[in-house]
């Protein structure tokens, strides 16, 4: 098949799972980018089917007609943003046909998967990128690479976090389990940023959750963490389904501190603030919102022109499910998980940035067959 990545013809993309995601964020960001286009709807849902495809000009197909998909040459890339249990299911054969992937974290349920759908891509030769929004936004990578240069901050010491939101419980993120409840969901994001921050990978894990009385979720809504590790630094973190909205963190270090928020969420008016303390002085550095979904795929589709590999890979991706499974099996035992030590050479860096300007996003009442996400 003819593949536009290697050509001047726009990356065209199919959106695997038509949900609040895709629709409120992914397809909007991704009308921000010149060298790609939407190509296919891939969905379970008839009413997305016809009222989307009509809306947007495009072919869409069931998800019992994926594979006839990936063998017709409509496509160069898919975005798979299903629910996370069946993300193997639909990203491992697009890469095994040569179909270039951006994977919505988190990667999997499990490592295994994870591994499954990496050696895919190794098969065929096809790029597989994770994805992680915050690793080409502004504010968010230089916050990292302050950290990384010791010079700042010092040593990292500790970091502490909270993201929690009042998530409605008719949304599927309420009645999926654990792999679709707020530890995947939400804890991806302060784990990430620790893990980034610390350049390292925690070697013990502990978890606490509970359940709110009259709260209907088949999972602990709101769970806190604690992350050992090496060199004496620790990080927690709590998260939840069942509060107010809620996003900040603090990371510090010998000679200072940095303080987000807000940090992880994203939208058109979303832009990354952060207070640099040092010696008792404070320095405060607000950004301007950027599109978050259409940075990143801009970031991929640039890694696809020029063959090379995204940052936020399989490995990447591996090692946040693998704090995942830690965290479920913690939370089953009552007892911390020993990980074996772990260390990822490839870095974020400020060469993955990518400033787009923010797309206008439907509101909640404009998607289609879609209970909203927040109560």
């Amino acid at each position: 098949m003819a593949d536009a990545t290697q050509n001047n013809h726009p990356v065209r993309f199919a959106v695997v799972g038509v949900g609040q995601i895709s629709q409120q964020a992914f397809i909007p960001g991704l009308s921000r980018i010149e060298d790609a286009e939407l190509a296919a709807l891939v969905t379970s849902s008839p009413e997305k089917a016809e009222a989307l495809g009509q809306e947007f000009g495009v072919a869409t197909y069931s998800y019992e007609e994926y594979p006839a998909l990936l063998e017709s040459g409509d496509i160069d890339a898919v975005y798979v943003a299903t629910p996370v249990f069946r993300h193997r299911e639909f990203a491992e054969p697009a890469l095994k046909a040569g179909i270039h992937t951006l994977l919505e974290k988190p990667m999997a349920t499990s490592v295994e998967d994870c591994q499954a759908i990496t050696d895919a891509a190794k098969q065929s030769g096809a790029t597989l990128m994770v994805a992680y929004r915050l690793h080409q936004e502004p504010a968010t990578v230089e916050m990292i690479e302050k950290v990384r240069d010791q010079q700042v901050i010092g040593d990292p010491r500790f970091f502490t976090a909270t993201f929690s939101q009042d998530i409605t419980e008719e949304n599927h993120r309420g009645h999926s389990g654990f792999w679709g409840g707020p530890i995947p969901d939400m804890g991806t994001y302060p784990q990430n940023m620790v893990r980034n921050l610390f350049h390292d990978e925690p070697v013990e894990v502990y978890a606490k959750g509970v359940r709110t009385s009259g709260r209907e979720f088949n999972f602990d809504d709101t769970v806190a963490v604690t992350l050992t590790f090496p060199g004496e630094r620790v990080a927690q973190f709590t998260i939840s389904y069942a509060s107010e909205s809620a996003e900040q963190f603090t990371v510090a270090g010998t000679k200072g501190e940095i303080s987000a928020q807000p940090c992880f969420g994203f939208g058109p008016g979303v832009g990354i603030e952060y207070t640099l303390t040092q010696e008792g002085s404070s320095e405060s550095f607000a950004h301007d919102p950027v599109e978050q979904f259409g940075g990143q795929t801009q970031y991929f589709v640039d890694c696809l022109r020029r063959g090379e590999a995204p940052e936020p890979d399989g490995e990447e991706g591996m090692l946040d499910v693998r704090v995942n499974e830690a965290v479920l099996e913690s939370l089953e035992t009552g007892r911390p998980v020993t990980l074996e030590p772990y260390q990822r050479e490839r870095t974020v860096t400020s060469e993955q940035v990518r400033r787009v300007t923010p797309a206008d996003e439907p509101e909640d009442d404009e998607l289609v067959d879609q209970v909203p996400q927040n109560g």
